[in-house]
């Protein structure tokens, strides 16, 4: 049996995170072989945390990457606070969206190389690690810009688009604000609120009006009275800004910017 150095097991420990004992058996089973053991570890524990992929993963991270040309915004999944956390977790998620990088624009899946990230977290963690969602945005970098923020705990993050001439400061206070907005807004204008937020609204507006007893032509008057101060409330644009409420979104950005969208992910919300 080869000799083991207590080196050389510190080594695979600290490249897979597992305990010393299974590392000093995997190098007696390599025969020394750091490079060897490591990859028989892998093999080992990739089949074990296969059956432990049915865990429920409700803990994570929100990370983004961007460039001039495009961003990425990606949530990474753990079993527990105490792994999201974690600075290889952290690292792992920023590791993500930089590889996120490497896809088409819009929704993005696991790429190989996304994966191997994620599976070697799974084996050192012991958890159901998992890539909840990925996406991408991509522009032309002499027209536009991107902002983006992370809450500090990681669980929430922001990535604003935005065309014209428009200083990063600027962006990022959109981005917090869309972090901290009550309520939280759905689209950038009236016009971008999705259908069914708008007709559940208006549903119950007009339950309303009926209720009221009020003559037909008052009660649609009511309705449309209501829907208007409903999309200034979730609209972005028409949105107090939470770090001066004197003033709208649509104020702080000026009339020569256009945002284009944004996505605001929160850890463990339906994608």
């Amino acid at each position: 049996m080869s000799q083991i150095s207590a080196k050389d097991v510190t080594n695979l420990r600290n490249r897979t995170g597992l305990p010393m004992m299974a590392c000093k058996a995997a190098l007696q089973e390599a025969g020394g072989d750091v490079d060897k053991a490591e990859e028989l570890l892998r093999k080992q524990l990739k089949g074990k945390m296969d059956t432990k992929m049915d865990r429920t993963a409700g803990e994570g991270r929100v990370a983004i990457f961007r460039t001039r040309e495009a961003a990425t915004i990606v949530e990474l999944r753990a079993e527990t606070d105490f792994t999201a956390k974690n600075e290889k977790f952290v690292a792992a998620a920023a590791r993500c969206a930089e590889l996120a990088m490497e896809a088409h624009a819009g929704a993005v899946a696991a790429t190989p190389a996304m994966s191997k990230v994620i599976d070697e977290l799974r084996i050192s963690t012991g958890e159901n690690i998992s890539l909840a969602r990925a996406h991408k945005l991509v522009q032309d970098p002499g027209s536009g810009a991107f902002g983006f923020y992370v809450h500090h705990d990681g669980k929430t993050g922001v990535l604003v688009q935005a065309e014209g001439s428009v200083s990063d400061e600027t962006l990022r206070q959109i981005c917090m604000h869309v972090t901290a907005a009550v309520p939280r807004p759905q689209g950038v204008s009236a016009q971008d609120v999705p259908a069914h937020i708008v007709e559940k609204e208006r549903r119950f507006r007009i339950e309303q009006a009926m209720e009221s007893g009020k003559p037909k032509e008052i009660a649609e008057k009511m309705v449309e009275g209501g829907m208007r101060k409903f999309f200034e409330e979730i609209a972005l644009l028409e949105q107090p800004f939470v770090m001066d409420p004197t003033k709208k979104i649509k104020d702080i950005i000026g009339p020569k910017v256009t945002i284009v969208g944004f996505l605001r992910w929160q850890v463990g919300e339906q994608a």
